[in-house]
């Protein structure tokens, strides 16, 4: 077999059509012949360049709403026939099937029709078929042939053409294949994944999973680990589709930090009010709302002013110049909002390794979405928590009923919860958090972390009392024994909110009325390991 493998004559069949004539020009500059289709050959044309159309190659026309076009012996008899195996010229030869040496496909835009939106037959008319089968056939016989799917691949391609005397060498072909097969793969899964919600077929017997590469990053959690930066083509707002505006580039865990404060910062709708979550290696360690974004910042770092010392800030209203301001009185490695104004920007410019990054709107809390997990040999696939609670879904249980504030404080300290690793307990007063204790692996230690938390924040601002005097208290889970209910009593917490469920309920009810507390169940737990 002869490498580099000389190019004679590509077939260009495309959707996006960017570039497409430039690439084709220089294609036709270095003696090669030109096949296209359709809307791809009206390009080509239309830049002054010869193409025969694969209608008048096949002798058959484009039919069925352009069905059927490159389903054909000639084409993919041209594709896949060996150059090294006898039979396989023969046959070429007897059946008036010419080689192709280089095939340029790049399919319906499927994935683009399902996320506007468009109706079921729209979108069913959106899966390729030829173009697929074009790209495997090709990708199969990579010793011969090569396949572009991309067009980030163009310049390369023509690099490999004036570097290889005009043909390309079975390093390169092997790396597109790779690609081309990566591509129909994440294709099918996304076709099959859209398929899923109206079959109703769940758990489903094969899930699929795809992602395009948006960055490759400088290493993972640890610099030993290599890693990447996905989109799994959903555009679910965050920090898979945000604007980058300023700073150094995002780390794996800036990335991960920032998704999860982004989650929870667009639980709060701007409508509502300005809000702002500070994390911290995945978790909370400052929420509030406020009067302004800024007014919500300073609230949102007094709670532990130590944890949010190089942590994430999400806000759910656009970012302006006084609050740019008050986040760079503090050290901050990511700030992320719906917007930025121009004042704001200027202001974050003057630090420089700062990262900004805008995510146009907030995400959906309520959107049904799919979370999975590696486990060793396998993957744990499950629905996203958009389970959600009203006040008029709060059962109380105690001899006591909470008041109005502190209903509205239990309600804000149960979302929070839901955003905090398990065991999650969460301390808030007046639309803050106070205290938060995450990933104990008791609920009594988490409630004794959360209580520190909280004496650590009246120390630090100058109270006269810990910061739990007066609060409310989430639980994520039920209480399996009063303990962690009356550490939080005894740093002067008012009202709990709990899912309830545990077998020791009434024994834990008990010792609420005892400890003079209100308490509501949920009937929802909220884990998040």
């Amino acid at each position: 077999m002869p490498d580099p493998i000389p190019m004679r004559r590509a077939l260009l069949s495309v959707s996006d059509k960017t570039g497409l004539a430039e690439f084709a020009a220089t294609l036709v500059e270095r003696g090669v012949e030109l096949l296209s289709t359709g809307g791809s050959a009206e390009t080509l044309r239309s830049a002054g360049l010869e193409v025969t159309e694969i209608a008048d190659l096949t002798g058959f026309p484009e039919m069925m709403d352009g069905r059927v076009k490159t389903l054909h012996p000639v084409v993919h008899g041209g594709l896949l026939a060996l150059r090294d195996n006898a039979d396989h010229i023969a046959a070429s030869k007897r059946y008036r099937i010419d080689p192709i040496d280089l095939l340029v496909v790049n399919l319906y835009p499927f994935e683009e029709t399902v996320a506007k939106g468009a109706p079921w037959d729209e979108c069913v008319e959106n899966i390729d078929i030829g173009g697929p089968a074009m790209i495997r056939a090709a990708a199969k016989n990579h010793a011969f042939v090569t396949v572009v799917v991309d067009i980030g691949d163009y310049d390369s391609v023509l690099a490999q053409l004036a570097a290889r005397g005009g043909g390309t060498d079975i390093g390169f072909r092997r790396k597109l294949a790779q690609r081309a097969f990566a591509r129909t793969a994440a294709y099918d899964a996304a076709v099959s994944n859209w398929m899923a919600d109206a079959a109703g077929d769940t758990p489903l017997r094969r899930h699929n999973f795809a992602g395009t590469l948006l960055r490759k990053l400088r290493y993972g959690e640890n610099p030993h680990q290599t890693a990447a930066f996905y989109s799994d083509g959903s555009m679910r707002p965050g920090v898979a589709t945000a604007v980058q505006c300023q700073g150094a580039e995002l780390s794996y865990n800036n990335i991960n930090d920032t998704d999860s404060a982004y989650g929870l910062v667009s639980e709060f709708r701007p409508e509502e009010g300005s809000a702002c979550v500070i994390v911290k290696h995945a978790n909370p360690c400052g929420v509030a709302r406020g009067s302004s974004p800024r007014d919500a910042y300073i609230r949102a770092f007094d709670c532990d002013r130590t944890s949010a010392f190089g942590g994430i800030v999400a806000f759910n209203q656009p970012l302006d110049e006084e609050t740019a301001e008050a986040v760079c009185d503090a050290f901050t490695e990511v700030i992320i909002a719906p917007d930025a104004d121009a004042a704001a920007k200027r202001v974050l410019a003057k630090r420089g390794k700062l990262r900004l990054l805008t995510a146009g709107r907030l995400a959906d809390p309520e959107e049904r979405t799919v979370s999975f997990r590696q486990v060793s040999g396998g993957f744990l696939v499950q629905d996203g928590d958009w389970g959600r609670i009203t006040p008029a879904d709060l059962r109380v249980v105690t001899e006591r009923a909470p008041t109005e504030p502190e209903i509205a404080d239990l309600m804000f300290a149960w979302i929070v919860a839901k955003h905090v690793k398990s065991n999650a307990i969460v301390y808030a007063r007046d639309g803050a958090t106070v205290g938060i204790g995450a990933g104990q692996m008791s609920r009594v230690d988490s409630s004794a972390v959360a209580a520190l938390k909280a004496g650590r924040m009246a120390v630090e601002l100058g109270l006269s009392e810990c910061a739990a005097e007066g609060s409310v208290v989430a639980s994520d889970a039920f209480f399996p024994f009063p303990d962690g209910l009356l550490a939080a009593a005894r740093v002067g917490a008012r009202a709990v909110i709990q899912p309830g469920g545990s077998v020791r309920d009434e024994e834990v009810i008990a010792a609420a009325d005892e400890a003079g507390l209100a308490m509501v169940l949920t009937g929802m737990r909220h884990f998040r390991h």
